[in-house]
Parts: structure tokens; C-alpha cells; sequence
């Protein structure tokens, strides 16, 4: 049964959250192959990835890594890819790769 699989993308500069950015597959292996094709394409799939806006508080300041890295402990990192998920219409924990990319380099483990 085929599945919609995403590469989300982190992009950090200076500490700073700067944007999201999204990728998706239609897939049909099992999670682990998947997770390695996402993985194996984290790098190629960047450049044409979807942009979309970051996190920002209720003053209109974007959010520090620190901020996502404690969420991330708590496992609420993926309430803040809500947009994303809707746009690629993907059912409800979808299957994804994250991937930070840090100062404009691209932190992908193949």
C-alpha cells in the first residue's frame, strides 16, 4: 500500500529557526526502507524543496533551535509542521526525515 513520506528540512542560521522546508514521496516499502531513501535524498531533495514560513512568538520573533530542541524532548516538535502536513495532505503521524540544515550546510546521515 503506498504511502506519502516527507523530507523536512530544519534550516538554521546563527541558532535561529529561518524557515521550513518540505519534500514528499508516494512509497510503497517498509518504514525502514523508506526512512533510508529519505535519508539517501535528504541532500538532492534541498534545493527544490518547498519553503514555508518558521515559527514565530506572539512578538514576532523566530524561534531559537533551543526552543524546538525542548520541544523536540517532549515530542511536540511535529505540532509545528502542522501547515506542512495539511499542504501535503498526509495522514496523521506521517512517515519523516528530518534533516537540520545549519548554516547553510546540510546535516544528512546516509
Amino acid at each position: 500500500m503506498s504511502e506519502k513520506i516527507l523530507n523536512l528540512y530544519l534550516v538554521i542560521d546563527n541558532g535561529i529557526i529561518e524557515e521550513f522546508r518540505a519534500c514528499s514521496y508516494e512509497a510503497d516499502g517498509s518504514d525502514e526502507e523508506n526512512i533510508s531513501f529519505l535519508k539517501k535524498n535528504a541532500a538532492h531533495d534541498f534545493p527544490a524543496s518547498f519553503k514555508f514560513d518558521a515559527p514565530v512568538s506572539n512578538f514576532g520573533k523566530k524561534m531559537k533551535y533551543k526552543q524546538f530542541s525542548r520541544l523536540e524532548k517532549q515530542g511536540k516538535q511535529f505540532l509545528l509542521f502542522e501547515e506542512i502536513f495539511q499542504k501535503f495532505q498526509v495522514p496523521d503521524s506521517p512517515l519523516v526525515c528530518l534533516t537540520p540544515v545549519v548554516d547553510g550546510e546540510i546535516l544528512s546521515s546516509n
